[in-house]
């Protein structure tokens, strides 16, 4: 009897470099590779979208739109090109309207997507039932979505089979149109008996000929044996990557999986000597990049705490970036209670981020003596419904610390009515800034914000590790040299990293020659009629707003400024009343935990 062929969707390109280089890439460094992969025989790739749009502006000073058409265009006309989007989020981390949800899916069939995967991260199905109309309106293949993962050990109450099919059935009783259904599993903590079990009951209840995929990753060890359960269920295609973005973080290698199912009742139906040349390919074009270790290798803890790949290196990154990743260990400890009290939204952007931000403050600045403000929106109700009841006094604490009272209403109706969200919103900060008015760039604007913004402007920052030296953690400093030095140049307070021969000022990197050592110095403030309150760091993060300057009278809590750290804004508060003496931080100034950033008076 001959083999069953699988289908697979090669991921490396987007999901790849999400959760390898936190979505970090250059296009110009992976076309060639784009070019070998389809000589190989591959045709269907993952394009971009999800951290894939946002990244390209936020790090690589590029166009994501310029991007897709480049992608196209190397792939060929008959590529299966599939892009990720997140329901009423479509590829930003905040909920939109539906003129730019509408937006989303016509300039993605413009720019040559084909498919777009829709999913939502709380399976609230009332999120997918206008993105996923637009997606079919504008003449693309919606793949609809489920999201998986696997509960802390403990804990109850949904992400169970049962759970998966009633929101299967929500699906399909809210009529939503769709080519395909996706079962997605971002932190590849599903175990094979659920997925089995889940695939089985929806090939039960969907039409004979509905096209099931099936996604996870290798971050927990299982993706191989997730994969053949999900085959044996019934599974139509599953997701796989290339060498060096595969196994670890990522999906599992085209020939790791081919190589597991030699001799089974399945086949890629692959020439595996030329996907072998197009790995190489990929590598030689990968040479220069920073591979985290972290990306590399399997996580045991990962079940505790379902972080998925793509966030993992994400938000590693950053951390590298603050030189706090020796706090990493204590970030994934902490996810699982953000998990448990959090309602157990899937462990997936933009819900992935909010476990990991509020984690974070948690680490920081103690358990749950600050709610990070997007994690405490979802508590109560602002990205639609939880699978569970988040737990009753975060929801209180959240509601206190926000200023905002739980809701029911759909976030689509809510941004309808806000008008700083939509088309007339972004266009009138065009015209604001002398920016030519387009749907791409309403569309950038809309979903990135003021960085969408700074690119247009031509303000944009380089993010993306090249230079291997450059990304070795702050807290791994040579032995040439301290870790940090706090100087005052011109009265301005100016934080110097030492790692060998790079130093980073202020978020800048140079080459030094360093003799002799120094000890570190906090610098001196001005004189003052009275005594000086210091207001102090109390987390890394780049001066995002400056709020207060000098002179200004201030009451206790207030807030002097705005730091931005791990995507998202931190307020930093008066600890005293008084009057603001000194600004010690300019914008965009990196500053660490300690810091000083102002003086009151």
């Amino acid at each position: 009897m001959a083999a069953k062929k699988v289908s697979f969707m090669c991921t490396a390109f987007r999901d790849g470099f999400q959760s390898v280089y936190g979505a970090r890439v250059f296009t110009k460094d992976f076309l060639p590779a784009v070019q070998a992969a389809r000589d190989a025989g591959i045709n269907y790739f993952e394009a971009g979208g999800g951290a894939r749009f946002q990244s390209l502006y936020f790090y690589c000073n590029e166009d994501a739109f310029a991007m897709m058409d480049s992608f196209r265009e190397t792939a060929g006309p008959d590529a299966n090109l599939q892009t990720l989007s997140r329901g009423v989020n479509v590829v930003g981390l905040e909920s939109q309207s539906s003129d730019i949800i509408k937006l989303h899916a016509e300039l993605f069939k413009k720019h040559g997507i084909t498919t777009i995967r829709n999913f939502d991260a709380l399976n609230d199905v009332q999120n997918l039932v206008y993105s996923g109309q637009c997606i079919v309106d504008a003449g693309l293949k919606h793949q609809v979505c489920v999201t998986l993962m696997e509960l802390p050990p403990g804990c109850t109450g949904a992400h169970d089979a049962e759970f998966y099919e009633q929101t299967l059935r929500g699906i399909l009783d809210a009529g939503i149109p769709f080519d395909s259904v996706c079962f997605k599993d971002a932190s590849g903590t599903a175990v094979p008996s659920k997925v089995f079990e889940t695939i089985q009951r929806a090939r039960k209840i969907l039409p004979g000929d509905t096209f099931i995929h099936f996604h996870t990753h290798e971050t927990a060890g299982i993706s191989v044996a997730t994969n053949l359960a999900a085959l044996d269920a019934g599974a139509d295609a599953i997701d796989l990557s290339l060498a060096p973005c595969s196994g670890g973080t990522c999906q599992p290698d085209v020939i790791v999986m081919w190589h597991a199912l030699r001799g089974s009742k399945y086949d890629l139906d692959l020439d595996i000597e030329k996907v072998r040349d197009a790995e190489e390919v990929f590598k030689e074009c990968m040479a220069d990049y920073y591979l985290p270790p972290e990306a590399t290798t399997v996580e045991p803890l990962i079940p505790w705490s379902p972080m998925p790949g793509g966030a993992l290196t994400a938000n590693t990154q950053m951390m590298r970036d603050h030189g706090i990743m020796d706090k990493y260990p204590d970030l994934i400890k902490a996810m699982g209670d953000v998990v448990r009290k959090g309602g157990f939204g899937t462990s997936v952007t933009p819900v992935s981020q909010f476990y990991v931000q509020q984690a974070l403050k948690n680490v920081m600045l103690g358990p749950w003596k600050e709610i990070a403000e997007p994690y405490g929106q979802m508590v109560l109700g602002y990205f639609g419904k939880t699978p569970v009841p988040p737990d009753p006094d975060v929801v209180k604490l959240a509601a206190e610390q926000l200023g905002l009272e739980p809701t029911t209403q759909a976030p689509i109706e809510r941004n309808d009515a806000d008008p700083a969200k939509g088309v007339e919103a972004a266009t009138k900060q065009l015209k604001e800034n002398n920016i030519e008015v387009t749907d791409e760039n309403i569309f950038i604007v809309a979903t990135c914000k003021d960085k969408g913004l700074d690119f247009l402007l031509g303000k944009a920052e380089i993010g993306v590790r090249k230079d291997k030296k450059q990304a070795t953690p702050a807290a791994a400093p040579a032995a040439t040299g301290p870790t940090r030095y706090s100087l005052s140049v011109n009265n301005k307070s100016v934080t110097v990293h030492i790692d060998g021969d790079v130093a980073t000022v202020n978020g800048k990197t140079y080459r030094v020659s360093i003799e002799g050592h120094a000890a570190a110095s906090g610098g001196s403030a001005p004189a003052a009629a009275g005594p000086l309150t210091r207001v102090i760091a109390q987390m890394p993060g780049k001066v995002y707003d400056l709020v207060t300057p000098p002179g200004t009278a201030v009451k206790e809590g207030q807030t002097i400024l705005v730091l931005e750290a791990m995507k998202m804004e931190v307020q930093v508060s008066a600890p005293v009343s008084g009057t603001v003496q000194e600004i010690k931080v300019a914008k965009g100034d990196m500053v660490q935990t300690g810091d000083e950033l102002a003086t009151i008076a």
